[in-house]
Protein backbone atom coordinates (compact mmCIF):
# COMPACT_ATOMS: atom_id res chain seq x y z
CA UNK A 1 0.00 0.00 0.00
CA UNK A 2 1.49 3.58 -0.89
CA UNK A 3 1.96 6.46 1.31
CA UNK A 4 2.24 9.88 0.61
CA UNK A 5 4.02 10.76 3.30
CA UNK A 6 7.16 10.90 1.25
CA UNK A 7 8.14 12.38 -1.71
CA UNK A 8 8.41 8.98 -3.05
CA UNK A 9 5.30 7.76 -1.72
CA UNK A 10 3.49 10.58 -3.15
CA UNK A 11 5.31 10.28 -6.78
CA UNK A 12 4.19 6.76 -7.00
CA UNK A 13 0.47 7.77 -5.54
CA UNK A 14 0.44 10.37 -8.79
CA UNK A 15 1.75 7.93 -11.01
CA UNK A 16 -0.62 5.62 -10.23
CA UNK A 17 -3.74 7.48 -11.38
CA UNK A 18 -2.29 7.74 -14.75
CA UNK A 19 -5.26 6.50 -17.17
CA UNK A 20 -8.27 7.19 -14.62
CA UNK A 21 -11.23 8.40 -16.16
CA UNK A 22 -14.06 10.52 -14.40
CA UNK A 23 -17.11 11.52 -15.71
CA UNK A 24 -16.57 15.21 -15.42
CA UNK A 25 -12.81 15.93 -17.30
CA UNK A 26 -11.83 16.80 -20.80
CA UNK A 27 -11.33 14.69 -22.74
CA UNK A 28 -7.14 15.01 -24.49
CA UNK A 29 -7.03 14.71 -27.35
CA UNK A 30 -10.77 15.97 -27.98
CA UNK A 31 -10.52 13.33 -31.03
CA UNK A 32 -10.92 10.88 -28.20
CA UNK A 33 -14.40 11.66 -27.01
CA UNK A 34 -16.93 9.07 -27.76
CA UNK A 35 -19.61 10.46 -29.49
CA UNK A 36 -18.36 12.94 -31.87
CA UNK A 37 -21.85 14.91 -33.32
CA UNK A 38 -23.43 13.80 -36.53
CA UNK A 39 -21.37 14.40 -39.25
CA UNK A 40 -18.53 15.60 -37.44
CA UNK A 41 -15.30 13.24 -37.73
CA UNK A 42 -13.77 12.68 -34.46
CA UNK A 43 -10.37 14.69 -35.55
CA UNK A 44 -12.61 17.64 -36.21
CA UNK A 45 -13.08 17.78 -32.63
CA UNK A 46 -11.08 20.39 -30.67
CA UNK A 47 -12.72 20.42 -27.45
CA UNK A 48 -14.55 17.91 -25.56
CA UNK A 49 -15.37 18.47 -22.05
CA UNK A 50 -18.01 17.70 -19.03
CA UNK A 51 -18.25 20.32 -16.76
CA UNK A 52 -19.61 18.91 -13.42
CA UNK A 53 -22.31 21.15 -11.69
CA UNK A 54 -19.96 24.12 -9.67
CA UNK A 55 -17.16 23.73 -12.03
CA UNK A 56 -15.76 26.00 -14.63
CA UNK A 57 -13.73 25.62 -18.04
CA UNK A 58 -11.72 27.98 -20.85
CA UNK A 59 -10.29 27.83 -24.17
CA UNK A 60 -9.18 29.46 -26.82
CA UNK A 61 -10.88 29.24 -30.05
CA UNK A 62 -10.23 29.81 -33.63
CA UNK A 63 -12.51 31.71 -36.14
CA UNK A 64 -14.91 29.21 -37.74
CA UNK A 65 -15.35 27.23 -34.61
CA UNK A 66 -18.81 25.44 -33.43
CA UNK A 67 -19.14 25.56 -29.79
CA UNK A 68 -21.99 23.08 -28.81
CA UNK A 69 -23.33 23.53 -25.10
CA UNK A 70 -25.56 20.67 -24.27
CA UNK A 71 -27.83 20.32 -20.89
CA UNK A 72 -27.29 16.81 -19.92
CA UNK A 73 -29.58 15.92 -17.31
CA UNK A 74 -31.87 19.29 -17.23
CA UNK A 75 -30.40 22.08 -14.90
CA UNK A 76 -26.88 23.14 -16.01
CA UNK A 77 -26.30 26.80 -16.21
CA UNK A 78 -23.69 27.64 -18.56
CA UNK A 79 -22.57 31.20 -17.73
CA UNK A 80 -20.01 32.42 -20.51
CA UNK A 81 -17.89 35.07 -21.35
CA UNK A 82 -16.14 36.02 -24.38
CA UNK A 83 -12.96 37.63 -25.14
CA UNK A 84 -10.77 38.76 -28.40
CA UNK A 85 -8.28 36.58 -28.30
CA UNK A 86 -5.04 38.88 -30.05
CA UNK A 87 -6.67 41.64 -27.79
CA UNK A 88 -8.55 40.76 -24.70
CA UNK A 89 -9.96 44.69 -23.71
CA UNK A 90 -12.23 43.56 -26.45
CA UNK A 91 -14.82 41.30 -24.45
CA UNK A 92 -18.28 40.36 -24.88
CA UNK A 93 -20.44 43.49 -24.08
CA UNK A 94 -23.95 42.00 -22.77
CA UNK A 95 -25.80 45.40 -22.63
CA UNK A 96 -25.00 46.64 -26.53
CA UNK A 97 -25.84 42.73 -27.36
CA UNK A 98 -29.09 43.61 -25.93
CA UNK A 99 -29.71 47.05 -26.92
CA UNK A 100 -28.46 47.49 -30.69
CA UNK A 101 -30.21 44.44 -31.79
CA UNK A 102 -33.49 45.18 -30.03
CA UNK A 103 -33.63 41.87 -28.20
CA UNK A 104 -33.02 41.13 -24.69
CA UNK A 105 -33.76 37.15 -25.07
CA UNK A 106 -31.24 35.02 -26.75
CA UNK A 107 -32.08 33.28 -29.77
CA UNK A 108 -30.94 31.58 -32.85
CA UNK A 109 -29.37 33.93 -35.03
CA UNK A 110 -28.73 36.70 -31.97
CA UNK A 111 -25.06 37.80 -32.47
CA UNK A 112 -22.96 38.19 -29.57
CA UNK A 113 -21.40 41.52 -29.60
CA UNK A 114 -17.77 43.39 -28.51
CA UNK A 115 -17.75 46.61 -26.94
CA UNK A 116 -16.06 47.51 -30.12
CA UNK A 117 -19.10 46.98 -32.11
CA UNK A 118 -18.10 43.94 -33.38
CA UNK A 119 -19.08 40.11 -33.77
CA UNK A 120 -17.32 37.67 -31.20
CA UNK A 121 -19.80 34.70 -31.92
CA UNK A 122 -23.12 33.99 -33.26
CA UNK A 123 -25.76 32.12 -31.66
CA UNK A 124 -26.50 28.98 -34.58
CA UNK A 125 -28.83 26.76 -33.15
CA UNK A 126 -30.74 26.65 -30.11
CA UNK A 127 -33.00 23.63 -29.05
CA UNK A 128 -33.18 25.08 -24.98
CA UNK A 129 -34.95 29.16 -25.82
CA UNK A 130 -34.12 29.00 -22.00
CA UNK A 131 -31.63 31.72 -21.47
CA UNK A 132 -30.55 35.10 -19.31
CA UNK A 133 -28.73 38.41 -20.86
CA UNK A 134 -30.23 40.54 -18.39
CA UNK A 135 -29.03 38.99 -14.47
CA UNK A 136 -24.98 38.01 -14.95
CA UNK A 137 -23.48 35.57 -13.21
CA UNK A 138 -23.49 34.65 -9.20
CA UNK A 139 -21.31 36.17 -6.99
CA UNK A 140 -20.12 35.49 -3.27
CA UNK A 141 -22.15 37.51 -1.30
CA UNK A 142 -25.58 36.49 -3.01
CA UNK A 143 -24.18 32.46 -2.36
CA UNK A 144 -23.10 32.98 0.66
CA UNK A 145 -26.62 33.99 1.81
CA UNK A 146 -28.47 31.94 -0.10
CA UNK A 147 -26.96 28.94 0.51
CA UNK A 148 -23.92 29.17 3.30
CA UNK A 149 -21.12 29.79 0.88
CA UNK A 150 -20.06 31.07 -2.26
CA UNK A 151 -16.30 30.67 -2.27
CA UNK A 152 -14.44 28.50 -5.29
CA UNK A 153 -13.77 25.53 -3.25
CA UNK A 154 -16.35 24.96 -1.49
CA UNK A 155 -19.86 23.69 -1.87
CA UNK A 156 -21.78 25.76 -3.82
CA UNK A 157 -19.71 27.99 -5.58
CA UNK A 158 -20.51 31.01 -7.37
CA UNK A 159 -19.92 32.19 -10.79
CA UNK A 160 -17.69 35.18 -10.55
CA UNK A 161 -15.17 33.67 -8.61
CA UNK A 162 -14.76 30.92 -11.07
CA UNK A 163 -14.69 33.18 -13.71
CA UNK A 164 -11.87 35.08 -11.88
CA UNK A 165 -9.79 31.76 -12.12
CA UNK A 166 -10.86 31.05 -15.20
CA UNK A 167 -9.91 34.72 -16.55
CA UNK A 168 -6.14 34.26 -14.83
CA UNK A 169 -5.08 31.33 -16.78
CA UNK A 170 -5.29 33.30 -19.72
CA UNK A 171 -4.25 36.90 -18.59
CA UNK A 172 -6.66 38.55 -17.36
CA UNK A 173 -7.66 39.56 -14.06
CA UNK A 174 -10.50 40.45 -12.22
CA UNK A 175 -11.50 43.88 -12.95
CA UNK A 176 -11.65 42.41 -16.96
CA UNK A 177 -14.66 40.43 -16.00
CA UNK A 178 -17.70 42.22 -17.44
CA UNK A 179 -21.41 40.78 -17.27
CA UNK A 180 -21.81 37.50 -18.77
CA UNK A 181 -24.70 35.76 -20.15
CA UNK A 182 -25.78 32.57 -18.94
CA UNK A 183 -27.34 29.65 -21.32
CA UNK A 184 -30.52 26.70 -20.21
CA UNK A 185 -31.96 29.04 -17.27
CA UNK A 186 -34.65 31.66 -18.70
CA UNK A 187 -35.50 34.75 -17.45
CA UNK A 188 -38.56 36.82 -18.57
CA UNK A 189 -39.30 40.55 -17.94
CA UNK A 190 -42.98 40.66 -16.75
CA UNK A 191 -45.11 43.86 -17.44
CA UNK A 192 -44.46 45.49 -13.85
CA UNK A 193 -40.42 45.13 -14.73
CA UNK A 194 -39.76 42.19 -12.75
CA UNK A 195 -38.08 38.62 -13.03
CA UNK A 196 -39.91 35.74 -13.73
CA UNK A 197 -37.43 32.72 -13.58
CA UNK A 198 -39.10 29.98 -16.44
CA UNK A 199 -36.17 27.19 -15.81
CA UNK A 200 -35.05 24.77 -18.03
CA UNK A 201 -36.45 23.21 -20.88
CA UNK A 202 -35.52 19.67 -19.97
CA UNK A 203 -32.51 17.42 -20.56
CA UNK A 204 -30.67 17.01 -23.63
CA UNK A 205 -31.57 20.50 -24.85
CA UNK A 206 -28.23 22.58 -26.47
CA UNK A 207 -27.23 25.35 -28.29
CA UNK A 208 -24.20 26.45 -30.70
CA UNK A 209 -22.45 28.92 -31.29
CA UNK A 210 -20.23 30.29 -33.80
CA UNK A 211 -17.06 31.34 -33.41
CA UNK A 212 -16.99 34.69 -35.47
CA UNK A 213 -13.56 36.28 -34.21
CA UNK A 214 -10.48 33.88 -32.66
CA UNK A 215 -11.87 34.67 -28.80
CA UNK A 216 -11.01 33.16 -25.24
CA UNK A 217 -14.41 31.76 -23.98
CA UNK A 218 -14.71 31.11 -20.38
CA UNK A 219 -17.60 28.89 -19.09
CA UNK A 220 -19.02 28.60 -14.99
CA UNK A 221 -21.55 25.48 -14.42
CA UNK A 222 -23.41 27.21 -11.59
CA UNK A 223 -27.15 27.77 -10.59
CA UNK A 224 -28.57 31.18 -12.21
CA UNK A 225 -28.46 34.34 -9.60
CA UNK A 226 -32.39 34.23 -9.00
CA UNK A 227 -33.12 30.75 -9.33
CA UNK A 228 -35.47 30.35 -6.52
CA UNK A 229 -34.82 26.59 -5.38
CA UNK A 230 -33.23 26.65 -1.37
CA UNK A 231 -30.84 24.04 -2.44
CA UNK A 232 -28.05 24.50 -5.10
CA UNK A 233 -29.30 22.82 -7.69
CA UNK A 234 -26.73 22.52 -11.00
CA UNK A 235 -25.92 19.64 -13.32
CA UNK A 236 -23.32 18.58 -15.45
CA UNK A 237 -22.83 20.85 -18.79
CA UNK A 238 -21.40 18.60 -21.83
CA UNK A 239 -19.02 21.05 -23.88
CA UNK A 240 -18.23 20.02 -27.50
CA UNK A 241 -16.16 22.50 -30.14
CA UNK A 242 -15.00 21.55 -33.56
CA UNK A 243 -13.36 22.78 -36.55
CA UNK A 244 -15.95 24.83 -39.19
CA UNK A 245 -16.44 28.11 -41.03
CA UNK A 246 -17.18 31.10 -40.05
CA UNK A 247 -20.17 33.37 -41.52
CA UNK A 248 -20.36 34.69 -45.01
CA UNK A 249 -22.46 37.56 -46.31
CA UNK A 250 -24.92 34.80 -47.75
CA UNK A 251 -25.56 33.40 -43.79
CA UNK A 252 -28.90 33.86 -42.45
CA UNK A 253 -27.00 35.66 -39.29
CA UNK A 254 -25.40 38.19 -41.55
CA UNK A 255 -28.36 39.66 -42.49
CA UNK A 256 -31.02 38.50 -39.31
CA UNK A 257 -31.07 42.81 -38.47
CA UNK A 258 -29.45 45.90 -40.05
CA UNK A 259 -28.11 46.05 -36.54
CA UNK A 260 -26.26 42.71 -36.59
CA UNK A 261 -25.30 43.57 -40.54
CA UNK A 262 -23.57 46.75 -39.40
CA UNK A 263 -21.79 44.43 -36.38
CA UNK A 264 -20.94 41.54 -39.20
CA UNK A 265 -19.40 44.42 -41.79
CA UNK A 266 -17.19 45.95 -38.76
CA UNK A 267 -16.04 42.42 -38.03
CA UNK A 268 -15.40 41.71 -41.50
CA UNK A 269 -13.20 44.82 -41.93
CA UNK A 270 -11.32 44.15 -38.58
CA UNK A 271 -10.33 40.72 -39.71
CA UNK A 272 -9.51 41.84 -43.00
CA UNK A 273 -7.13 44.28 -41.90
CA UNK A 274 -5.69 41.64 -39.85
CA UNK A 275 -5.08 38.94 -42.93
CA UNK A 276 -7.68 36.90 -40.90
CA UNK A 277 -10.90 36.98 -43.68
Amino acid sequence: MSTTATTYGARDHARAQAGTVVETMPSIPASTWPAPPPGVAPEALTWAETVAGGGYTHKVLARGTRLRLTDVEGDACAHVLLFNADGPWERLNVADTVKVQWNAYLGEKVALLSDQGRVLATIVADASGRHDALCGTSTVDGNTERYGDGAPQGLSPAGLPLFTLAAAKNGLGPRDLPPSLSFFQGVRVQPDGGLEFTGSAGAGKSVDLRIEIPSIVLVANVPHPVDPRADYTVTNLEVLAWRDQPSTPDSPEWTHSPEAQRAFENTADYLTARGIA
